[in-house]
């Protein structure tokens, strides 16, 4: 449905609107396939046809999945059209529902509690616990912690143990690429009439050079991550380094919005920019025995990849336990009850 707006916003008129020159003389089942299928739908980070600068080839089944799984994804709830959902409050809400699903589950957590310190055998250096800033100590057989934190490789007494390998490979962290994010607040909407939308800046489409995809996300007030008013524009892109990182995210940024509050007559009515702040986020991912550590969020805009890397890491701990198994209601129970009582009166 996109792809026919966009046909009719272009017969329109308006110039704002039409699909530019470059596209009109390109092959009409390239311009499908790669600006709308392609990095629109399937979500693909890299130019496929540059094999010197893609990094990540889309293979057939994969492309598949995608396509299945936007499909399946559109038009699920009645006031969100679109294939994606976004919480209410932002995804600071995330951690509260692990929270509360676990808690329901048996399981323990606190709040402004901080972890200060780890236990570690005097003997063998390996890991024990940790203390927490009550001065409370916890023993555990595993730990999980967050991608940010590191641990100082002479942490071990023993040089030779393998658990003083695991402290010096953790304290080393394996960087796999690195994300560049930029984060903008504007008076007015991208697009009248639309608080919530997401536009992607194919590679090239910004500049010849351009190797990634640019993504930009825009939440309105009506999810309550901003004042009324206001709009919030999240863009992201993979970038082998800091300065191609805020290359990708300005020349974005200046396409989509006035980065000036002063603006001729003559020039579009773009949102104009109100504050904007840059950052370089690394992209590490670190699994050891007694002491695990959580992948860092990616730069999609989904959580695929992150959930795929915490049931692996699920399976690694408990390998015998199912992930999330499946649990029946009250009134499951209660319908498998009167079913068996009818049975029983049957018979």
């Amino acid at each position: 449905m996109k792809f026919f707006k966009l046909v009719q916003q272009h017969l329109g008129g308006n110039e704002d609107e039409k699909i530019s020159e470059e596209d009109l003389e390109s092959s009409f089942s390239l311009f499908v396939f790669n600006r709308i299928l392609l990095y629109a739908i399937a979500l693909v980070d890299f130019d496929q046809e540059n094999g010197e600068v893609c990094k990540d080839l889309l293979k057939t089944q994969d492309g598949i999945d995608r396509l299945a799984q936007y499909s399946s994804s559109v038009g699920r709830f009645p006031n969100a059209p679109g294939a994606l959902l976004y919480p209410i409050y932002g995804e600071g809400e995330l951690p509260q529902a692990f929270c509360r699903r676990a808690a329901v589950k048996g399981c323990i957590y606190v709040l402004r509690m901080p972890v200060i310190s780890l236990l570690t055998d005097k003997v063998t250096g390996s890991y024990k616990g940790v203390r927490l800033a009550s001065g409370q100590d916890l023993y555990s057989h595993q730990l999980i912690l967050d991608p940010s934190f590191t641990i100082p490789s002479t942490l071990s007494s023993s040089p030779n143990d393998s658990s003083s390998e695991n402290f010096q490979m953790l304290s080393q962290r394996d960087i796999k690429g690195m994300v560049a994010r930029g984060i903008c607040i504007t008076r007015s909407s991208i697009q009248a009439d639309v608080s919530n939308c997401s536009v992607v800046y194919p590679p090239r489409s910004l500049y010849p050079d351009q190797v990634t995809s640019v993504r930009a996300l825009q939440i309105g007030p009506n999810l309550a991550v901003c004042p009324a008013g206001t709009f919030v524009l999240y863009f992201s892109t993979l970038c082998n380094d800091a300065d191609e990182g805020k290359k990708l995210l300005k020349a974005s940024m200046n396409a989509l919005l006035t980065l000036s509050a002063v603006q001729s007559d003559g020039e579009d009515k773009k949102p104009v920019v109100l504050w904007s702040a840059f950052y370089i986020q690394k992209l590490t991912m670190t699994k050891f025995e007694a002491i695990s550590s959580t992948p860092t969020p990616d730069g999609n805009l989904n959580y695929n990849d992150l959930l795929d890397a915490t049931e692996k890491l699920f399976g690694q701990m408990y390998p015998n336990e199912e992930f999330f198994p499946k649990t029946k209601s009250p009134e499951d129970t209660k319908d498998d009850d009167e079913n068996g009582i009818i049975m029983e009166n049957e018979s």
